[in-house]
């Protein structure tokens, strides 16, 4: 039986006792309402209530007089109390990093840290615990609401398409570019000697950077532009979305790179590209192809053994003895060695760092050096190197959300209706 009943039945065996014992009762909590297996207590909806008064407040939004409040509250616990006990029954858990993550991304967007943010809730009477008890709760909720509109909304392959082929898919699935800007600017009417002058202190400045300067100090110290305070950042931008003079720029630059002076009626302009997302940014994917073997130290095999092992038979292959048999015959691999030691394609960041940084100096159908990792001694070699274009399916899947996210609430508030028509429920005030 679940917690709440558990609780229900000592207030019931209070009140019994109590009256046994003729003394003075004294109410110490109620029930509002009863909701299948599970109850709301007066507490529970007294917590709420100060908590989207103190929410309306910080709005400056007049909250609706108390019985009105009331009835609207009791009805979200309600529903909230359905989706938990759904979400207890598909074993939905919560760990404290997630919970912790949680309150932390919520502080953020107060712009506080942690600490302030727990001393301002509790300043508008609201209990810390109660606090990260409530979001918990939303968490849970949050999940299984995600796992019924997976299933409950459809979407076609057509569909996606003829979306992406409207002026909204392509303005939805553009990709987007962060940009860090310095202006130098103009004086109104410059003379040739002021131009020129601007334009060398901009030529001054783009040598600094260049030589490893911070971009966006310099930004602070030196632009006038409308973001210098934020170190020239401009956030994130599509491609319709930037200054005209940057437009046909960003999208060639690389990450990192910076591109100017570049010329405009205010003065010049210094740009770097901080980042870069969407389908064409991310959807092309450098891939390598590499082959190993692996020798590990064990209890007939000392450390000192497995490397000398390593190197005779990475001499073996540099003389000639095929790669693929010594892979077979030798590799502690078993995920590859029936496979001549062959990893198949792969994008970086998949293996441990020694080894992605020996893949990463390689030259293709070039033996490496025998090195250790955390698995033992290796030596490989790098067979191939490409750029797989995953664009078409990343846009699909920007498609597919941007669908999924329309229809969500919509869908949703059909669930919850259903979901509450079949419930059984008994309110008591």
């Amino acid at each position: 039986m679940k917690i709440r009943l558990v609780r229900l039945a000592l207030f019931l065996g209070m009140a019994t006792l109590s009256s046994l014992a003729s003394a003075k009762v004294e109410m110490l909590d109620r029930i509002i309402a009863i909701v299948d297996e599970d109850v709301i207590l007066e507490s529970e909806l007294n917590e709420r209530v100060t908590a989207v008064k103190a929410q309306l407040r910080t709005t400056g939004k007049q909250a609706p007089p108390d019985d009105i409040l009331k009835e609207q509250i009791i009805e979200r616990l309600i529903v909230d109390s359905l989706q938990l006990q759904m979400a207890d029954r598909a074993g939905v858990r919560i760990n404290d990093e997630e919970l912790n993550q949680a309150l932390l991304a919520i502080a953020t967007q107060n712009k506080m840290s942690l600490p302030q943010f727990r001393d301002a809730i509790e300043r508008d009477g609201i209990s810390y615990v109660q606090m990260r008890e409530q979001i918990k709760k939303e968490l849970k909720i949050n999940r299984v609401q995600q796992g019924i509109m997976r299933n409950r909304i459809e979407i076609s392959e057509q569909e996606i398409r003829n979306f992406l082929a409207s002026d909204l898919g392509n303005m939805v699935t553009a990709d987007e570019y962060r940009l860090a800007h310095i202006l130098i600017p103009l004086p109104d009417d410059p003379t040739p000697a002021q131009a020129d002058a601007v334009k060398a202190d901009a030529d001054s400045l783009l040598a600094r950077l260049n030589s490893g300067a911070d971009f966006q100090s310099l930004a602070i110290e030196r632009s006038a532009g409308q973001n210098a305070l934020d170190g020239g950042d401009l956030g994130w931008r599509k491609v319709a979305q930037l200054p005209t003079m940057f437009a046909d720029i960003a999208p060639e630059m690389e990450i990192g790179e910076i591109r100017g002076p570049i010329k405009s009626g205010s003065g010049y302009h210094l740009i770097k590209l901080l980042q870069k997302r969407g389908a064409e940014a991310e959807g092309q994917v450098a891939q390598t192809r590499v082959r190993h073997v692996l020798v590990q130290p064990s209890e007939i095999r000392t450390d000192q053994e497995a490397r000398e092992l390593a190197e005779s038979l990475r001499e073996e292959v540099a003389e000639g003895r095929a790669f693929d048999e010594v892979a077979k015959l030798y590799s502690d691999d078993p995920g590859s060695a029936l496979g001549g030691g062959d990893l198949g394609w792969n994008r970086a960041g998949i293996f441990v760092p020694e080894f992605e940084q020996v893949i990463a100096d390689a030259d293709i159908n070039q033996l490496s050096r025998v090195f250790k990792t955390v698995h033992g001694y290796h030596f490989l070699e790098v067979t191939g190197r490409r750029i797989e274009d995953f664009s078409e399916k990343f846009r699909m899947t920007q498609a597919e959300n941007y669908i999924r996210n329309q229809r969500f609430d919509e869908e949703l508030e059909s669930w919850l209706r259903e979901l509450r028509e079949d419930a059984f429920v008994e309110v008591r005030i």
